[in-house]
Formats: structure tokens, C-alpha cells, sequence
């Protein structure tokens, strides 16, 4: 048995020319791989990554697992081609419009966070493929000539990438983990976030830091989780617009 260094290594879906490519003749009829890719996404939202299989998304199409075979060679491909999938959804500013950088880039983070949150499974996936579909390519694309245009040295744009998309990934991960606990519980997030108040409160050991996070979290307002979560979101954006407005300045 070959060791996994001596594996080749896997690339992508896209540079292996599978993308695209369909297998001779004798496919199942009524069976195609977009519609194969909808039900990966449908089947992943509802369910998660961790229980999403080939066999199981071939019962959702009500075919057989070797059906889907025909259009994909791998899960890993499929899982790619549905990544890609829904990094489409995102709503994207025209860098060459007549509007303000600011305002796109607040408008890239929030379409970013928005994805992750509606699809809590991608977040597991970024990163692990190389991510180069045409949807994703075209969201890198707008964000580095959004970034371009606040007038920072082409030096430092990587980092202002970073320093955004970054924070935006981990938030929006961390608030779709939070939904998904919530479901499982059977529970709204709401509630979920009570409960687990009520459980902390419990523990001596919390009880000091508790009362100063419910301090804090009086001041920042908000009647609901999800109020909570836009406020400091919105907050936490500002501050790295600013940001990005005092390093430009520096620089000059």
C-alpha cells in the first residue's frame, strides 16, 4: 500500500479538465450535473458535511450512487463544483462604477458573510480546494480591484485582504455554527443563547466573566441574537474601514 506522501497530489477539479466533461454514452436520462450540484448544495444546508454521501445524495435524486458517477468522478470534484456553486450567489459591486471603495467593501464583506452564514458548510471547504471555479475567481477578482482603489501601495494590498475577508470568514463561521447548534437543539438561536447563559451561570468558576460579558452586552443593545450579531459586525467593519483610511493616509 502506497503512503500518503507517495500519493500524488490531488489539484482540482478544474485544472483536471473534469469541470466540464460529460462520459460517452448510456447516462441516465433525466439526470444532469447541475441538477446533481443543486441537490449536493440542498442536501449539504440541510444536513451538514459531515453526513452528506455519495449514496445519500443519490437517494434524494432517486437514483442509483453509480447514476452520479457518470458526471462526477469524485466526491471531493462534486464538492468543489458545489463550492464554486454558490460563491455565485454573491452579489458583486463594478470596481470600474462611479462609487466610493468604502462603500464596496462593505459590500463585498457583508455578501461574504451572508454566504457562509446561508451555507455553514462552505466555510469547512474554503481552503481546502484550491478554489479557482469561475464564480470564485470572479469574487477574488472584484475584491483586489476594490482593494486597489483605496490607494495603498500594491505592497500592502494582500494584508488589507486579509485583514477583511479574514475577519469576515471567521464571524460568519463562527455565527453559522451557532445557527446550526441552535437547530440541532431544536431550539431558535435565541433561545439556544439563553439556555446557554443559564448553563454558564451554573459554574463558579464563570461566574465573574459572565457578569462582566452581560455587562458588556447591555451596553451594546440589541433585543435579539441576530440584532446583536449585525451591531457588532457593522462595528467591528467600520473599524477596519477605518483602518483602512489610516494606513492610506500614512502613506502618503
Amino acid at each position: 500500500m502506497a503512503k500518503a506522501s507517495e500519493k500524488a497530489a490531488r489539484t482540482s477539479v478544474w485544472l483536471e479538465g473534469k469541470a466540464h466533461r460529460r462520459r460517452g454514452g448510456g447516462q441516465p436520462s433525466g439526470l444532469d450535473r447541475g441538477r446533481i450540484i443543486e441537490a449536493t448544495v440542498r442536501l449539504l444546508d440541510a444536513e451538514g458535511l459531515a453526513r452528506f454521501s455519495m449514496r445519500r445524495l443519490a437517494g434524494e435524486l432517486n437514483v442509483t450512487a453509480m447514476s452520479v458517477y457518470w458526471y462526477v468522478d469524485t466526491k471531493d470534484d462534486l464538492l468543489e463544483l458545489a463550492l464554486d456553486q454558490v460563491m455565485g450567489e454573491m452579489r458583486l459591486p463594478d470596481p470600474d462604477a462611479d462609487e466610493d471603495w468604502r462603500d464596496q467593501v462593505r459590500a463585498l464583506a457583508r455578501e461574504y458573510r451572508a454566504l457562509l452564514v446561508r451555507h455553514p458548510w462552505v466555510s469547512a471547504l474554503v481552503g481546502v480546494f484550491l478554489n479557482i471555479g469561475p464564480h470564485n475567481l470572479a469574487f477574488s477578482r472584484v475584491v483586489q480591484r476594490v482593494v486597489r482603489r483605496t490607494g495603498l501601495p500594491a505592497k500592502r494590498l494582500t494584508s488589507t485582504i486579509s485583514a477583511v475577508f479574514q475577519f469576515v470568514y471567521g464571524y460568519g463561521t463562527l455565527e453559522g455554527h451557532l445557527a446550526i447548534r441552535a437547530a440541532a437543539a431544536g431550539l431558535t438561536v435565541d433561545e439556544y443563547f439563553q439556555q446557554s447563559l443559564s448553563t454558564v451561570t451554573e459554574a463558579p468558576q464563570a461566574a465573574e466573566v459572565l457578569q462582566e460579558s452581560q455587562e458588556i452586552m447591555a451596553a451594546r443593545g440589541g433585543d435579539t441574537v441576530a440584532e446583536m450579531l449585525e451591531r457588532d459586525f457593522e462595528f467591528a467593519l467600520e473599524l477596519l474601514v477605518a483602518g483602512i483610511e489610516a494606513m492610506v493616509a500614512r502613506e502618503e
